[in-house]
């Protein structure tokens, strides 16, 4: 779907948001939710996030901007390891108003302790051998 995005003349992609989920209760076999079905996000999708910010990055040459569970500076090297040339934050924002700070100020940190001079030189440096 990417490649498609791509050969359709967009400039970037994004992905992924939240994932249709539900949950039952065993003890009353009622659903959880009451639509039954809802949206799930945050920390909890992120390894299926980075996979697919991964494939995409493989599939395309347009940037590609990765969220889906992202809330710690480790979680934005991740996603740019993985191929993200930015990265989003959502949910996070919820629980901590003042995330995208502290997540700049770790990321500045990391940075430092790595000698990164440009925070671009991680997108795609995932090692895999």
């Amino acid at each position: 779907m990417a490649y498609v995005a791509q050969e359709a003349g967009a400039d970037a992609i994004s992905l992924v948001n939240t994932f249709l989920a539900m949950a039952i209760d065993a003890e009353t076999r009622r659903p959880r939710i009451a639509n039954v079905t809802a949206g799930l996000s945050g920390p909890a999708i992120k390894p299926i996030a980075l996979r697919m910010v991964y494939d995409a990055a493989h599939a395309v040459k347009i940037p590609v901007i990765g969220m889906g569970g992202i809330s710690t500076p480790a979680d934005v090297v991740e996603f740019m390891l993985a191929g993200a040339s930015a990265v989003q934050v959502g949910t996070v924002s919820y629980f901590d108003p003042v995330a995208t700070e502290t997540l700049v100020e770790g990321l500045t940190e990391y940075c430092r302790e790595h000698r990164i001079e440009r925070l671009s030189d991680l997108t795609g440096g995932m090692l895999t051998d």
